[in-house]
């Protein structure tokens, strides 16, 4: 894994003496005060598509440890490595050829084996500066641009260099990758893509109205140019109090064009709108997303290649690539608790931005208690009804998970 040149910084004055926890006073000490967290994630995916023979059964564990030295100089360093391993079930299709002889079977995106998920160095002033440089997990706004992908087993991180700010109100996030580090691990070649990406992200919170974010995203894949592109946009979360409820909702535009190595010559809009209303124990909420496409081109559409695609689009992941026509997602949800449990529920109506197509409907559900601080069940699942065959073919798919994070 390469470096990047110049973060070590010039050391500055220790920590102010008023933390809670003194800063270290050398570099043996670093590591002595320093923390180290275990976590495990235990899941069960069970996928029944309708173009393939088989049903997947992937039963994966994975462990996670990390260590984090305490501040020195306002210096510290991180390191997290996973491993996933399979127990007992494993009829499933990991993706992108981890396993060759598997492809009777839906992709379930969790291979197995080592992977180091985090290692870099960072600088904290302690005053709103921070300089991080290495492999490292990068989360801008809602990760609808930049995520990572944080419900498969294994996360995309990104070695990059990456700067914080904050000055006058505003939080200004700066990065430099240089390579992506996908969920598909390293054993293939889809596993890592070699970058000359830039993002930009400026933002400023107005309490009791809601945060304005700006940004720029140059996303440069050198090893799939199709994949390049970029994109500017604004976005407003608000939250405010009518009639004693909390509204919370969000408007988001974006443009998008080719750029580098993309073969398609394109320009196209993405818009989001999102309302939800808070009524004591129950929260509704509808929603409306569309990216651009053209249904008499290929590849013209407006992709998200770097972000956390789970969240949106449904459970069933069926629009991981925008289709070329397009998308439009109406989204309408309820959810809410009773007694220890949380549950949630959401129907989204699918549809091409360009020409008249149709895509599907999907209804997500889910339900999850928390045991104490360490611990939490989560019972999920989802049905897509498809208006065409594949990729948008019908699909059920049903998870079960525990999780123990035991810092």
């Amino acid at each position: 894994m390469r470096m990047l040149p110049g973060v070590a910084a010039a050391a500055l004055a220790a920590l102010s003496a008023a933390q809670e926890v003194p800063a270290a006073e050398n570099l043996a000490e670093a590591f002595t005060m320093g923390e180290a967290g275990v976590s495990f994630r235990y899941r069960f995916e069970y996928v029944d598509q309708d173009a393939l023979v088989e049903d997947a059964e992937a039963s994966t564990l994975r462990g996670r440890i990390n260590f984090k030295t305490h501040p020195w100089n306002g210096f510290f360093a991180f390191g997290e490595l996973d491993y996933v391993a399979n127990i007992l079930w494993d009829d499933y299709n990991a993706g992108a050829g981890n396993t060759p002889d598997k492809v009777q079977y839906p992709v379930v995106a969790d291979p197995t084996g080592p992977n180091l998920n985090q290692a870099y160095l960072a600088w904290d002033n302690g005053k709103g500066t921070l300089l991080r440089g290495g492999r490292q997990r990068i989360l801008l706004d809602n990760q609808r641009f930049i995520g990572a992908v944080g419900w498969r087993q294994n996360e995309q991180t990104l070695d990059a260099g990456y700067f914080n700010h904050d000055f006058d109100g505003f939080h200004l996030q700066l990065a430099y990758v240089w390579q992506v580090n996908r969920i598909f691990g390293d054993d293939v070649p889809a596993g890592q893509d070699d970058h000359n990406t830039s993002l930009v992200n400026l933002s400023r919170e107005w309490p009791g109205h809601g945060t304005l974010s700006a940004y720029f995203y140059d996303i440069d894949n050198q090893d799939n140019g199709l994949l390049s592109s970029r994109s500017v946009g604004l976005r407003w979360a608000g939250d405010s109090k009518w009639a004693e409820k909390l509204v919370k909702y969000t408007l988001e535009y974006a443009h998008q064009s080719d750029s580098h190595g993309q073969a398609v010559d394109y320009d196209a809009h993405y818009y989001r709108a999102d309302l939800a209303v808070e009524l004591g124990e129950l929260t509704p909420s509808i929603g409306y997303e569309s990216l651009g496409g053209d249904a008499g081109r290929i590849g013209a559409a407006f992709q998200t290649p770097l972000a956390t695609l789970h969240g949106f689009n449904g459970w069933a992941d069926k629009f991981l690539t925008t289709p070329d026509a397009g998308l439009v997602d109406v989204v309408v949800g309820l959810k809410g608790g009773l007694g220890v449990w949380s549950w949630n529920l959401v129907y989204h109506d699918f549809n091409a931005e360009s020409g008249s197509g149709a895509y599907g409907s999907e209804l997500d559900g889910s339900v999850s208690r928390k045991f104490g601080e360490e611990y939490e069940l989560l019972l999920k699942a989802t049905r897509f009804d498809g208006d065409h065959g594949p990729p948008f073919d019908d699909t059920s798919k049903l998870w079960v998970q525990f999780s123990a994070d035991l810092k």
